[in-house]
């Protein structure tokens, strides 16, 4: 019988991506972005600058900056790490697609990829090399391949079991073989394949998507944790006797950090609060805050694990305080 062994949670921002001289420059975009206050209400980077804490004018000079953004990259060699010593058979990933390879002409709330392979590119989507300045892209090319594009492997015989005993359990979904044309894995996936798994050895994939971005076609948090559940029993009545790990890629708060409610997140995690990540308020699950859900599916997955170890840094990169509530968890 296969088994989920391992759980898994890291942030994947273009943040951790970033040299120590590239961090500073990050006030550059957050100045443009289309804000949420932590009520969920529309504001703009001077709305949020106006109510911020004196305070956090201090905590993003540039040395503390730095300061926490080692913390950070600590907590991803320990997720990393983790990944490593578990030696499984598969790595179930869950994470959100923006404007990759699922657009406003057919954007699913669930899918699965189940090709033989999956490709990280060594080109950006075309989204942000229109949207985005210069520097941000050079800094996000840390998700993909520096030379040429690599194919990854991908578990396609369980990602096919998933798929049909998801439909099975009343979970209708999107199915991918293959990527668009031209097109490398978005940047949800990218991230584990890059930055958390052995490039010598890397764990054959099952790609999972969650809409949790893009209106109005959001999976609610009781919908998301219900989904990690019936992965988890999908798996157990996978034929073939395999080490499953499953890991949500993404989040927490984000463009506004929002430390209380992030740590109530992990709290829930720690104390298999089903029913706190079930009530979740959607008010707060805007933009990339959204992205708690591929946690929320992930903590519903490994009811039957503990969560043994997880880092939360601050991640204020203005004095607006802007930025990411960067986490990082294990589940064993």
């Amino acid at each position: 019988m296969a088994k989920i062994v391992l759980g898994l949670g890291t942030s994947h921002t273009p943040m951790l991506l970033a040299t120590d001289e590239t961090l500073q420059r990050f006030i550059e975009t957050d100045r443009n972005i289309k804000h949420r206050d932590k009520e969920g209400r529309p504001a703009t980077y001077g709305d949020l600058l106006e109510k911020a804490d004196p305070k956090l004018a201090h905590m993003v000079a540039p040395e503390h900056l730095v300061e926490r953004q080692n913390v950070a990259r600590a907590g991803i060699k320990h997720v990393a790490q983790a990944l490593a010593n578990a030696k499984l058979d598969a790595l179930i990933v869950i994470g959100d697609d923006q404007n990759e390879s699922y657009k406003e002409d057919c954007r699913p709330t669930f899918a699965i990829y189940y090709g033989d392979t999956i490709r990280n590119s060594n080109e950006q989507h075309e989204y942000y090399r229109k949207h985005y300045p210069d520097w941000y892209v050079q800094n996000r090319q840390g998700f993909f391949e520096d030379a040429a594009p690599r194919d990854y492997p991908v578990h396609a015989g369980l990602a096919t079991h998933l798929i049909d005993q998801l439909m099975e359990g009343g979970f209708d979904l999107a199915a991918s073989k293959c990527l668009p044309p031209g097109e490398g894995e978005g940047h949800a996936i990218a991230y584990v394949h890059r930055r958390v798994m052995d490039q010598a050895r890397p764990v054959a994939a099952v790609p999972i998507f969650i809409n949790t971005y893009f209106p109005p076609n959001q999976p609610r948090p009781r919908r998301c944790y219900e989904f990690g559940q019936a992965i988890r029993k999908s798996v157990e009545s996978f034929g073939q006797d395999l080490r499953v790990g499953v890991l949500a890629s993404g989040g927490l708060s984000h463009f506004l950090v929002d430390e209380d409610f992030d740590r109530a997140i992990l709290k829930a995690c720690a104390d298999k609060d089903a029913q706190f990540l079930k009530s979740l308020p959607r008010n707060k699950l805007h933009a990339g805050s959204s992205e708690i859900l591929n946690w929320v599916a992930v903590a519903g997955a490994v009811e039957h694990l503990d969560l043994n170890w997880f880092e939360y840094v601050p991640g204020y990169r203005t004095p607006a305080g802007t930025g990411t509530g960067l986490s990082f968890a294990t589940w064993a």
